[in-house]
């Protein structure tokens, strides 16, 4: 019984890479309104890593030490193969952009508590790039950014407004909705 099950797991191991070929030939389908091929919010399935989160510093126009940025990020590498040498590499990835983001201000020239956001996705790139090596990575996203004030002006209050009252104050500098969902 045995002897005669090998020959058929044997053929059956030797075709499925013959699928694997035809699946990947066949036209790519997309929802109504996409183009095919079209890649939104990062890259095909397998490619995105999310990163650890960053906690930044953010100073004022004099040096001082005003709160901190959390940001979570996403890299998009170039293929599901190179994302998983990226999982490898992670710890070194997300030290060089933990020297970075503490290294230079991460805030706008007219706002120190407003990120630069292309700014830092593109020197977060720049970083990953040094450590995957060139033409490995495909992108940065900065999802969300939550920023921590030292010293908060006024503290939360016991009985919070609910959820649904309208907001108070100014708006925010920086995006609330997460910017890597679709």
């Amino acid at each position: 019984m045995r002897k005669a099950a090998i020959p058929v797991l044997l053929g059956l191991a030797l075709m499925a890479p013959s699928f694997a070929a035809e699946e990947k030939t066949k036209p790519a389908e997309g929802k109504a309104g996409e183009k095919a091929g079209e890649i939104k919010k990062g890259g095909p399935a397998g490619t995105n890593v999310d990163m650890p989160y960053l906690i930044a510093p953010l100073s004022d126009a004099d040096g001082k030490l005003i709160g901190y940025a959390y940001l979570s990020s996403r890299l998009t590498a170039m293929s599901d193969t190179i994302a998983l040498s990226v999982r490898d590499k992670l710890p070194f990835i997300q030290d060089a952009m933990l020297r970075d983001v503490n290294a230079e201000p991460i805030g706008t020239a007219d706002d120190p508590e407003k990120v630069d956001i292309p700014g830092v996705e593109k020197r977060l790139f720049t970083d990953a790039a040094k450590v995957m090596g060139a033409g490995k990575v495909r992108l940065i996203t900065l999802c969300t950014i939550q920023i921590s004030p030292l010293h908060p002006v006024e503290t939360p209050a016991l009985n919070a407004p609910p959820e649904d009252a309208a907001p108070s104050g100014p708006p925010p500098k920086n995006p609330t909705k997460s910017r890597c969902e679709s």
